[in-house]
């Protein structure tokens, strides 16, 4: 985590001093919440609400174009309907995430409004799930139990596109994400995902809504 941190600020420092001190070069503190859901065919997936935090970097970079660097921590969450003993219920789980993102952005009116696009890099621990709920059946994969879908890629490569709008030193931005890389890639070396003879395949979609405070 230290380094990823390390490598933000050296980029942003750098990014900066290429134009100079204007007014738009600005550091941005921000906070929202997110809705996150999986694209998948091997669950039914219902998105739920997590939160989202973190720095960005906003500067010029040529003519109407600016460009931002950002690193935000998120816990986003979905559910999927599993069985726990007699009873069929909604196992929530949890992605926690450091997300990196290089993203260029239009300057639609100046100092109120920017429209944003490009790529995120992603890393995400295993999924949380409840303790309690560790050993729900999955409903759509009879055989497998939540925990058996708790490893997953560790490495995801998202593509962005949103907008920046409001103030010059408070901005809302809303934006979408969606994973370009298998989320359930990595799940293929779980020994009960082997049995059950499936490729287990998805693709994150993540919205955002944030607060973002330009200092």
């Amino acid at each position: 985590m230290k380094k990823l941190a390390f490598i933000f600020l050296m980029i942003s420092t750098v990014a900066l001093a290429q134009r100079g001190n204007k007014d738009s070069n600005r550091i941005g503190i921000g906070g929202g919440l997110t809705q996150l859901n999986i694209f998948t065919d091997n669950f039914t997936v219902t998105p739920e609400s997590g939160w989202i935090g973190g720095l960005s970097v906003r500067g010029n970079y040529y003519n109407n174009w600016q460009m931002s660097f950002g690193m935000f921590f998120t816990d986003s969450n979905f559910s999927i309907p599993t069985q726990k003993g007699l009873l069929q219920t909604q196992t929530s789980f949890k992605m926690s995430a450091v997300q990196i993102y290089i993203v260029p952005s239009y300057v639609a009116i100046e100092d109120h409004l920017n429209l944003e696009f490009g790529p995120v890099l992603q890393v995400n621990g295993k999924l949380g799930v409840n303790k309690n709920d560790e050993n729900n059946l999955l409903l759509d994969q009879p055989g497998l139990i939540a925990k058996d879908i708790l490893d997953v890629s560790k490495f995801n490569a998202n593509i962005y596109v949103g907008i920046n709008g409001g103030i010059k030193n408070v901005r809302a931005r809303i934006g979408y994400q969606y994973g370009l890389t298998n989320f359930f890639g990595n799940l293929k070396n779980n020994d009960n995902v082997k049995l059950l003879g499936e490729k287990m395949k998805g693709n994150i979609g993540l919205i955002s809504g944030q607060i973002t405070i330009y200092l």
